[in-house]
Parts: structure tokens; C-alpha cells; sequence
């Protein structure tokens, strides 16, 4: 006979390991599961090589424990501004104080205490921004680097291992509701597993299953905006005067042309270009970004997204990101680059061109052809306008010689129709993270996870557990 559960938490990532850090000492049962593998395992089998993704399924890249962010370069913003929308779910207040304890938790769990973006002079940075046409967000930011990335979420899985059932390798189906309350969830080989409460952290690579699954439940879906763009690569040195003080600086800019919102995201100095498969049964390759607490290039890499949203009846952000990629995917066999200089010449960039490049490719796998066959004119205007005003803060970042990777997608489900601690329509249903379109990053992912874990201890009378 299956075993009955207090609470099954769906998702591996930051936000069910929080919940799960949150509930282990309350005397529950819990199971935790993900359809990746186990994180020592988790190796990408063409990574730093010239081959094309061998597009596993699932990604070991993007699933399995520690989620995405595995393999991020753990970045941990510390403030409400970025990052999610918490800050509206539960109140600026609230929000700040959960990012507070994430913070704690993940210091707890090795996590160095550096902290970027305290120093005076950022005022200085922000006025220099602002005369660029630029926003600067500033923001407390804790940088873990890859390394510390895993060897952190290694001691949280081995924290939890003993106090709560962890099954990877494992694949939700189905969702199981009677009288509007969760009943179970049933695994792909028809296993039933039990539970009073559920709480859906599928991250990103899982939110086109969950807002699929909230569409047979009849749940209540709101389209969060598209954000597409590339992956951008300049010498370390071009970045340095934002880097050294932010590490990643938050910049924002309302394009001329469209006044289209695009923005920096996820930067990586010294860090590396890289390929991954997500999109679950119908995969696609995308372009991400990875760092380290040493550099391990003479590159910096970030991501220039162009945030978009549509107006009715469009309802279908995650299959329209694909539909992109997948652009980019025919055209290069995975990944496309270009130089800048290419781009606006109107011609593709050519082996020969990289070659003499005074950038070397951190992507090796990356095909040298031309963006503007995968993505719209909209989009690569709104970016080239915002290297171009970056241009004038950072100069160099705008050069003929910047490298541009194709495409970068970011999977945010549709938002669901959620309570302020999380629930869904569905009574003791609760989902968290980036998969539910409740965060965009670790910290407010994992600030989501406690939300609900919380919320279902004060309804068993439980208290919460000491390792938040």
C-alpha cells in the first residue's frame, strides 16, 4: 500500500528546499521530490566542448536537487525590488523579512559573507546611469559562485536527508482533487502518493507542466510578460567599474523605438556562456550564463532581456519563448553568436571573423551565424538601444567585437491565482518559486517556499522548524 503523506513538496529547487528546511523538525511526514537526479550527479556530458547539446531529458542542468540554480552562479539579491513578487503577495515588510531569513539560512549552510553594493559611492554610479538614459537598481548582493553553489546545497541535502523522504528521478503527472482539495499527486508510472497538503515548486523548467495542470483544474491564470533576449559577452575589464562595487548591476532602460522595458540580468564576471535544454517534454535549447568565485575567462557575460506583454487573446508566453528558440535551435543546431559589429552590418558572422575577434567565444559550441533570422527587428533594436546606452556608461560594452549569443529565454509560468500565503483555488494546494510566477531568482524562490511551509505548520499547530 503507498505511503500517505503530511505534505509532498513538487521541485527539488530553492523553493521546495526551504519548504522542506521549514517543515523537517515539525514531526511530518514529508516527501520531496524532482524528476532530476542527485546533485553529485548532475554533470552536463558536452559542457566546455565543441558538440552541440545532447538534449537530455531531463536537463541535468536545470533539474534534479538544487533545481536551476545549481548551476547558477548563486546570486543571493537581497532586496524586495527585484527578483519576484513577493513584495506584492505579502507586503513590503513581510517580504523583507523573509529575505532577511533566507539570507541567515543560506550563511548557515556555507554561504561566504561578502556582501556587494554597500559602498558610498553607488550614488555616484546611479546619476552616471541616469545621464545614460539607464535606471540603476541598487541591491545587497550575497555571490556564492558556482563552487559554493553546489557545495552549499550539498550540505542542505544532507541536512534534510535524514529528516524527510527525498525521491529524485521521479515525475508528477497528475494532480489528484476532490470537493476543491487536494488529494495526491500520481507519479508518470502511475504511482498514487497521498497527502493532506501540496505545494508546487516545479521551478522553471517545470512551469509549462503546472500551468498546463492548472488548466485542467480550471485555476485561475494570469500571462506573466516574455522575456527574450541574448546573452552578451565583453572583456572583463569593460564591466569592471560596475562589477567591482555590484558585482551584478541591475540596469533598466525604456527603449526609444518601442518603449519596451529591457534589462540586465543574471552577470557573470569571469564567468562562462553556456547551453540548456529545458521546455520538459518538448525541449528546446537556450543560452544562460554561469560565474565563479575565481574568473575563469577574461570575459564578462550577461543577459539583455526585452520584458513584453501582449494584449488578449494572447495566453501562451511559455509556448511563444519556445517558438523562439526553437528559431534559433534550426538555424545553428543550438545556440547562434555574433559579433555586434556583425549585426549592424547586416551580415552573419563567420568562423573566420570570431577568429580574429579580440574575444575569445567562452561558448564553444555556439554556432556563428546571424540573430536577426531568430529573432524579431523589435527585439534586437530594444537591445541594441540598450548597449548602446550602456555604451555610454560602461564604454566598450557597445564595441563591433561584443558578442552576442542567442537565444535566452526565461520560463516564467503564467501567474496563478494565489491567497497571500500562497494557496491556490485548490484548498491545501499551495505552489511557490519561479515555476508558480511568484519569484525570478533564488532569494525570493526560496522566501516562497517558507511562506507556504508556514502557513500549513500554523494550520497543524505546528511550530517552525530551527533550521530557518
Amino acid at each position: 500500500m503507498a505511503k500517505s503523506y503530511d505534505v509532498v513538496i513538487v521541485g527539488a529547487g530553492p523553493a521546495g528546499i526551504f519548504a522542506s528546511l521549514e517543515l523537517c523538525n515539525a514531526g511530518l511526514d514529508v516527501l520531496l521530490l524532482d524528476k532530476g537526479g542527485e546533485l553529485d550527479t548532475r554533470v552536463c556530458p558536452v559542457q566546455n566542448r565543441d558538440g552541440g547539446c545532447a538534449l537530455c531529458s531531463p536537463c541535468h542542468l536545470v533539474s534534479g536537487f538544487g533545481g536551476a540554480g545549481a548551476f547558477s552562479d548563486g546570486k543571493l539579491t537581497l532586496s524586495t525590488q527585484v527578483g519576484g513578487r513577493l513584495k506584492e503577495l505579502v507586503g513590503f515588510d513581510q517580504a523583507q523579512a523573509l529575505i532577511d531569513c533566507v539570507d541567515s539560512v543560506y550563511l548557515k549552510f556555507g554561504a561566504p559573507h561578502k556582501v556587494y553594493g554597500m559602498e558610498n559611492n553607488i550614488a555616484v554610479l546611479e546619476r552616471e546611469a541616469a545621464l545614460a538614459g539607464l535606471t540603476l537598481i541598487p541591491v545587497r548582493l550575497r555571490h556564492l559562485g558556482t563552487e559554493f553553489c553546489h557545495e552549499t546545497l550539498k550540505a542542505m541535502q544532507n541536512y534534510l536527508s535524514s529528516k524527510l523522504d527525498i525521491r529524485l528521478e521521479t515525475t508528477i503527472k497528475n494532480i489528484i482533487v476532490a470537493d476543491n482539495a487536494v488529494k495526491a499527486v500520481e507519479t508518470s508510472n502511475g504511482e498514487r502518493l497521498s497527502c493532506r497538503y501540496l505545494i508546487l515548486a516545479p521551478g522553471r523548467e517545470g512551469a509549462e507542466w503546472l500551468c498546463n495542470e492548472a488548466k485542467r483544474l480550471k485555476l485561475g491564470l494570469k500571462s506573466n510578460p516574455v522575456d527574450v533576449g541574448c546573452r552578451i559577452e565583453v572583456p572583463m575589464p569593460t564591466m569592471e567599474k560596475l562589477t567591482s562595487i555590484l558585482y551584478e548591476a541591475k540596469l533598466e532602460f525604456y527603449s526609444k523605438s518601442f518603449n519596451d522595458r529591457v534589462r540586465t540580468f543574471c552577470m557573470c564576471p569571469g564567468g562562462e556562456v553556456i547551453m540548456e535544454s529545458t521546455g520538459g517534454s518538448d525541449p528546446v535549447i537556450t543560452v544562460n550564463g554561469v560565474g565563479y568565485t575565481r574568473p575563469r575567462t577574461k570575459n564578462t557575460n550577461f543577459a539583455i532581456l526585452v520584458s513584453t506583454t501582449f494584449t488578449e487573446p494572447f495566453h501562451e508566453p511559455i509556448a511563444y519563448g519556445k517558438y523562439l528558440a526553437r528559431l534559433a535551435n534550426i538555424l545553428s543546431g543550438g545556440v547562434l553568436v555574433q559579433r555586434l559589429g556583425d549585426l549592424m552590418d547586416g551580415r552573419r558572422s563567420t568562423k573566420a571573423r570570431l577568429q580574429n575577434s579580440p574575444i575569445e567565444p567562452s561558448l564553444k559550441a555556439a554556432t556563428p551565424g546571424d540573430l536577426s533570422f531568430a529573432l524579431p527587428y523589435r527585439y534586437l533594436k530594444n537591445i541594441v538601444e540598450m548597449l548602446q546606452a550602456m555604451d555610454k556608461l560602461v564604454p566598450g560594452v557597445a564595441s563591433s567585437q561584443t558578442l552576442l549569443y542567442g537565444i535566452e529565454v526565461k520560463f516564467y509560468s503564467s501567474q496563478l491565482k494565489l491567497t497571500p500565503c500562497l494557496e491556490t483555488e485548490i484548498g491545501n494546494m499551495f505552489a511557490a518559486g519561479d515555476g508558480a510566477g511568484v519569484s525570478r531568482g533564488l532569494v525570493q524562490a526560496s522566501a516562497s517556499g517558507i511562506v507556504a511551509a508556514r502557513e500549513i505548520l500554523r494550520r497543524l499547530g505546528k511550530k517552525s522548524s530551527p533550521a530557518t
